[in-house]
C-alpha cells in the first residue's frame, strides 16, 4: 500500500512561482514512476509531468506547461516536487500527485493552486 502526501499549493498571482512536493509512505516501495495531475472546475483530470523513479528519471510534460514547470525526485526515490515558474490563470486547479507501483496507481488527495490575474 502507498500513501502519498502532499504539500505546498495556495494561491499565487499570476507570473509568480509555487513549490509542490509529493512523499510516497509505505513499506518496501519500489515505485516506477511519479507524477503531477490536476483537475480545472468542470474538467477532466489531466497530466502535467511525470517522472521514472527507476530507469533514470526520464520526464515527460504536457504542452501547456513545458518551459515553465519543472519535475523533479529526491534521492530516496519517495519524493516528487514540482516547481511552477511563470503560472498562469489557467494553471488554477487542484493538483494531484500520483504513484504507480507493481502495475497500480496511488493517488494523493490533492492540493488547491490558485493563480490570480
Amino acid at each position: 500500500q502507498v500513501r502519498l502526501v502532499e504539500s505546498g499549493g495556495g494561491l499565487v498571482q499570476a507570473g509568480g512561482s509555487m513549490r509542490l512536493s509529493c512523499s510516497a509512505q509505505g513499506s518496501n516501495l519500489m515505485l516506477n514512476d511519479m507524477g503531477w495531475y490536476r483537475q480545472a472546475p468542470g474538467k477532466q483530470r489531466e497530466l502535467v509531468a511525470t517522472i521514472t523513479i527507476t530507469g533514470g528519471g526520464r520526464t515527460n510534460y504536457a504542452d501547456s506547461v513545458k518551459g515553465r514547470f519543472t519535475i523533479s525526485r529526491g534521492n530516496a526515490k519517495r519524493t516528487v516536487d514540482l516547481q511552477m515558474n511563470s503560472l498562469k490563470a489557467e494553471d488554477t486547479g487542484v493538483y494531484y500527485c500520483k504513484a504507480t507501483w507493481a502495475q497500480y496507481d496511488y493517488w494523493g488527495q490533492g492540493t488547491q493552486v490558485t493563480v490570480t490575474s
